[in-house]
């Protein structure tokens, strides 16, 4: 934690150093009021010296209105700091989060990631403020209380002496019990986010297959665990302050009983005792102010640990240091020899394949599910990367490419096509920013979506997050035509024909060919029809590439894309009798 804060808080150091100058101020003043008072009570009040009185009252009135200034400005320069830090925090936390590949985002889980970007930066944030006031204020106010305290009487110093020590062992007895609590609370936490998030995501399918009372159930229980979690918590929070108070009330009446023996003898002035139970009570507050800040820093210290952990990692996904930026074959596409093993899985997905895609060619990828269609796919913007082999990109490894170029020269449609909160337009200019009206209206007639979005209002029509307000197959369309806006070399189309009826699938299909020629297309498809006019069709079975030809050569000599045609032939004959 101190890693991180001392990181993050280095460019406001002007700030932190003003924090300390001007608690250290608000804390001499706040020590020497005491003083004051004693001597206005013992060179004043007792020997009725009113003129004393008044001029000591002034100066007494003068010190306190500076305390208060000190501690507001003191105050408003930790605020401004830590608020900055926060700031920081989370851009880097989030910064480092979109450069992740599905591998690091997968060993985190999106609801812990979230979580840690809001709850955790607020934890340190928080830290960071109450430690640059209370942190440098306790101190001071606790050993500075224990030089005036025996500068006034020396003689009821035990007291002091037996006081602090027992506050500081019941504090720490008490955080030291709640540190491991803390870290079972975000863990808590993190399954709360998690199971929101699946449910929100989900709730269609929550609702198809009613299972409304199953997910209330778990999320009930994801509750509960918090709550029992969150009462231990507190249960040993609440301690801490009743204990200090009967501490503190005990060492004071010790004070007032023994320096009341004191004042009878003559041995301590009245003026001197009160100032001595003033300081006492400034010793103790610094203490239980300390005490405050502890039970504080394990909660943040998990919640550090938690963000610094997400940015140690080391993407598995990064720019080499001298990015190739031109493409010597621009269009083409090259799988040499490729292997790809999922993290922790026994056998590849992807085993040995090797085909090389030419420039303006349709090449499609079918087979059966799992076969690693969508694995294959996911290598050429290097989604992930390979774990043996080579993928090419206009004559280059795509490992050597800039992000930049590698990402220009593709359009990619995913299998689950998202759409974001806005309007038709925003979402279609993702592809391209600087796009006219005219060209996104050529997108969507191309995608075979100009119709239905003149329909909802046109291009300033609202599309809420997620693209819920259309449906499936809107939503791929819509993705498609961003897709084209974009104008890319080589165009990836994930199984992006799914949702839609065969007529509009071939219509769509015939536009792509038609407009685009010049672009390089592979294309993902499950559906035999989708994939006949391809200039060539790769059919992957287990990770293995056991055929490349066209519809009527594979259906000629490969097994496996035969029986995948016939399947679907025989899947659809029952259903076109009845459509009859």
């Amino acid at each position: 934690m101190l890693r991180l804060l001392g990181r993050y808080l280095r460019p406001y150091r002007w700030l932190l150093v003003g924090v300390l100058v001007f608690q250290f101020t608000s804390a001499l003043a706040m020590l020497y009021l005491p003083r004051l008072n004693a001597d206005i009570i013992d060179q004043g009040v007792a020997l009725g010296d009113t003129g004393f009185i008044w001029r000591t009252g002034r100066f007494m009135l003068a010190v306190s209105l500076g305390q208060i200034l000190a501690g507001v400005i003191a105050t408003w320069l930790a605020a401004r700091a830590s608020m900055a830090l926060g700031r920081d925090l989370r851009n880097d936390v989030y910064t480092q989060v979109s450069g992740f590949s599905e591998r690091e985002v997968s060993q985190f889980g999106a609801g812990s990631l979230i979580t840690r970007n809001t709850n955790d930066v607020q934890q340190v944030q928080m830290i960071a403020m109450t430690g640059s006031t209370m942190l440098v204020t306790s101190p001071l106010l606790a050993v500075g209380g224990i030089i005036m305290a025996l500068r006034q009487d020396v003689s009821l110093s035990w007291i002091i002496g037996v006081g602090v020590p027992v506050l500081l062992v019941v504090a720490l007895v008490i955080v030291s019990r709640m540190v491991p609590l803390f870290r079972s609370y975000q863990l808590r936490l993190d399954a709360i986010n998690r199971i929101m998030r699946e449910q929100l995501t989900g709730i269609r399918v929550v609702r198809a297959f009613v299972r409304e009372m199953i997910e209330e159930a778990r999320f009930r229980q994801a509750n509960t665990d918090m709550l029992v979690t969150g009462r231990k918590i507190g249960s040993l929070f609440v301690l801490i302050f009743p204990s200090a108070m009967f501490i503190m009330n005990t060492t004071m009446l010790a004070v007032i009983w023994f320096g009341g023996i004191e004042v009878e003898a003559g041995g301590v002035k009245v003026g001197s005792l009160l100032a001595f139970m003033q300081y006492v009570g400034q010793i103790m507050g610094g203490v239980l102010m300390a005490s405050f800040m502890v039970i504080m820093v394990p909660r943040a210290a998990v919640s550090a640990e938690r963000i610094s952990a997400v940015l140690q990692v080391v993407p598995s996904l990064h720019e080499p240091a001298d990015p190739v930026t031109t493409f010597p074959t621009p269009g083409t596409i090259e799988l040499d020899d490729v292997t790809f093993t999922y993290p922790g899985a026994d056998v590849p997905i992807l085993d040995h394949v090797s085909f090389r895609v030419e420039a303006g060619q349709t090449v499609a990828v079918v087979g059966s599910t799992g076969a690693g269609k969508t694995t294959l796919l996911n290598l050429v913007p290097r989604l992930v990367d390979v774990t043996g082999g080579a993928v090419r990109l206009g004559g280059v490894d795509v490992r050597l490419l800039s992000f930049e170029a590698l990402w220009g020269a593709l359009g990619l449609v995913p299998q689950r096509p998202f759409l974001f909160a806005g309007t038709v337009g925003s979402n279609l200019r993702l592809g391209r920013e600087d796009a006219t009206d005219d060209e996104v209206w050529q997108a969507l007639a191309i995608a075979q979506g100009a119709d239905f979005v003149r329909e909802l209002g046109g291009l300033e029509a609202r599309i809420s997050q997620g693209g819920t307000n259309v449906s499936g197959g809107q939503r791929q369309r819509l993705a498609i035509a961003r897709a084209v806006l974009r104008r890319p070399a080589v165009l990836l189309l994930d199984d992006s024909f799914s949702a839609l009826d065969v007529a509009t699938d071939a219509r769509l299909r015939a536009a792509l060919w038609q407009e685009l020629p010049q672009v390089t297309k592979l294309v993902v498809a499950q559906r035999v029809t989708t994939v006949t006019d391809a200039d060539a069709i790769l059919v992957l079975d287990d990770g293995q590439l056991v055929g490349v030809g066209t519809h009527q050569e594979l259906l000629a000599s490969n097994q496996t894309y035969r029986e995948i045609a016939e399947s679907q032939i025989t899947v659809d004959a029952p259903n076109q009798g009845k459509g009859a």
